[in-house]
C-alpha cells in the first residue's frame, strides 16, 4: 500500500472512527490517544500486508488499546456497545448516526459557544487544528488549548453521548450547520471526501429535521456548488462562476437542490443558509436565461451581510455591487472588510484586484494581485490570478 493511499484512508477514517470510539469511552481525549496508536501500528503493518477492511482493522486496534486503558484505570465508566469490527456492514451503518450523536455532543450548551464548530471540525471532520486556527484567526496555540478544554469539560461533566431530546435539538442545530459548512468549504473546488461527507451529513439532518429550513437550505447550498464541479476547473485554472459554461453543470443535483430550497421557502423564515443557497439560485437561472441577475444578487447579498456580518458576505456583497453599479461602489462598499484583515486575506484581495482593473487603476491593480496569489493556496486559483495579472501587464 503507498504512502499516498494510507494517508487518505487514515484521514477519511478520522471522524468516523472517533466518533464511535468516543461514544465508547464518553471521553474524547482517550479516544484520539487510542485511535492515534492505532494509527501508528497501521504505519508498521500495513505497508507489508494491507488488510481487506482498512477502517474496521483501525477500529478493532483503537477498541483493544481502549480496553487496556480502562483495565488500567477502574475510574474510567467503561462501555462496550461498540458494533464489531469484524462486520463492516454493521459497522458502516452505524457511522452515521454516531458522528452526527457526537456533533450533538459538541454543540452542548454546557460548553463554551465560541468552540462548538472548532470541535466538531477537528473531532467529527478531521480538520487539522491549524487550519482551523487560521479560520477563526487565532494562534495554533491558542485554538489547541481550547478545544483541549472543551473536550475536558465533555469528560469531566459527563455529557451524554447521544441525540439530545427534540426540545434540546433545535438550539444545537446552528453550530452543527457551521460545521458542516466549514467542512464542505475545506473542498469546495472539487468533490473530495470531505465534501461527499458534508454533504452526506446535511441531507442525513434535513431528513432528521424536515421541518426546519435552514437545514434544508444548507443542503440545497452544497447541492448547488457541487452541481457545478465539472465546470469550476478547466486546463488547470480557476473559472469563475459567472463565465461557466453551464453544459458542463449536473443538472440533476441542480434540481434537487431546487427542491430543498423550495421546501425551506414553504417553511418560512429567511436564514443564512437559506440566502446562501438563494444566491447560488440566481446564478443557476443562467442556465435558462443566459444572463446573471446582478441586482438581485445585490439585494440577497445585502442581506446576508445583514443577517451575518462575516468577511465573506462583505466581499461577496462588494463584488455583486461592482458588477451591478460599478466598480467604485464596490471598493467602498469593501472598505467595510477591515484592512488589517483584508490584507492577509486573498479572496478580499482578489476582489480589491478586479476591482481596481475595472476602474483602469493597472498599477494598483497588479499589486493587488500580487498580494492575492501569495495568499493563495489552491493551484487552480493561484493560476487564474497568475492569468488576471498577466493580462493586465499586456
Amino acid at each position: 500500500m503507498t504512502d499516498a493511499r494510507m494517508a487518505s484512508v487514515m484521514r477519511d477514517s478520522y471522524g468516523r472512527l472517533l466518533a464511535i470510539l468516543s461514544t465508547r469511552s464518553r471521553d474524547i481525549l482517550r479516544a484520539e490517544d487510542a485511535l492515534s496508536d492505532a494509527f501508528a501500528k497501521a504505519l508498521i503493518h500495513w505497508p507489508c500486508k494491507m488488510p481487506e477492511n482498512p477502517e474496521a482493522w483501525l477500529l478493532t486496534v483503537a477498541r483493544n488499546r481502549l480496553t487496556d486503558m480502562a483495565r488500567r484505570d477502574a475510574r474510567v465508566d467503561f462501555h462496550d456497545d461498540v458494533p464489531g469490527a469484524e462486520a463492516p456492514s454493521v459497522l458502516s451503518d452505524a457511522f452515521p448516526d454516531e458522528r452526527l450523536k457526537l456533533m450533538f455532543v459538541c454543540a452542548h450548551p454546557a460548553i463554551d459557544a465560541r468552540i462548538h464548530t472548532p470541535l466538531m471540525l477537528q473531532t467529527v471532520l478531521g480538520i487539522d487544528v491549524e487550519v482551523i486556527a487560521q479560520a477563526f484567526l487565532v494562534s495554533h496555540s491558542t485554538m489547541a488549548k481550547r478545544l483541549v478544554r472543551a473536550k475536558r469539560k465533555i469528560r469531566d461533566t459527563a455529557i451524554a453521548f447521544q441525540i439530545p431530546d427534540q426540545d434540546e435539538f433545535a438550539p444545537r442545530v446552528s453550530a452543527v450547520l457551521e460545521a458542516i459548512y466549514g467542512a464542505f468549504s475545506r473542498d469546495w473546488l472539487g468533490s473530495g471526501a470531505l465534501a461527499e461527507e458534508a454533504l452526506y451529513l446535511a441531507t442525513l439532518l434535513a431528513d432528521l429535521m424536515p421541518d426546519n429550513a435552514e437545514v434544508r437550505g444548507l443542503a440545497a447550498l452544497l447541492l448547488y456548488t457541487l452541481s457545478r464541479e465539472a465546470a469550476r476547473v478547466q486546463d488547470g485554472s480557476f473559472v469563475p462562476l459567472e463565465e461557466q459554461d453551464t453544459a458542463l453543470w449536473d443538472h440533476g443535483l441542480l434540481n434537487l437542490a431546487r427542491k430543498h430550497l423550495e421546501r425551506a421557502r414553504a417553511q418560512g423564515g429567511f436564514g443564512r443558509f437559506q440566502l446562501e443557497a438563494a444566491i447560488q439560485a440566481v446564478h443557476a437561472d443562467r442556465s435558462n436565461t443566459g444572463i446573471t441577475d446582478w441586482d438581485a444578487l445585490v439585494q440577497l447579498h445585502l442581506g446576508l451581510s445583514r443577517i451575518a456580518p462575516t468577511i465573506g458576505a462583505t466581499i461577496g456583497y462588494s463584488a455583486a455591487v461592482g458588477k451591478a453599479i460599478g466598480p467604485k461602489e464596490g471598493l467602498e462598499a469593501l472598505c467595510a472588510v477591515d484592512e488589517t484583515v483584508r490584507d492577509t486575506f486573498a479572496p478580499a484581495e482578489a476582489t480589491r484586484a478586479y476591482l481596481l482593473s475595472e476602474l483602469g487603476q493597472t498599477h494598483e491593480a497588479v499589486a493587488a494581485y500580487d498580494k492575492a496569489i501569495a495568499l493563495t493556496i489552491e493551484p487552480p486559483l493561484r493560476q487564474y490570478l497568475r492569468d488576471k495579472r498577466a493580462a493586465l501587464r499586456a
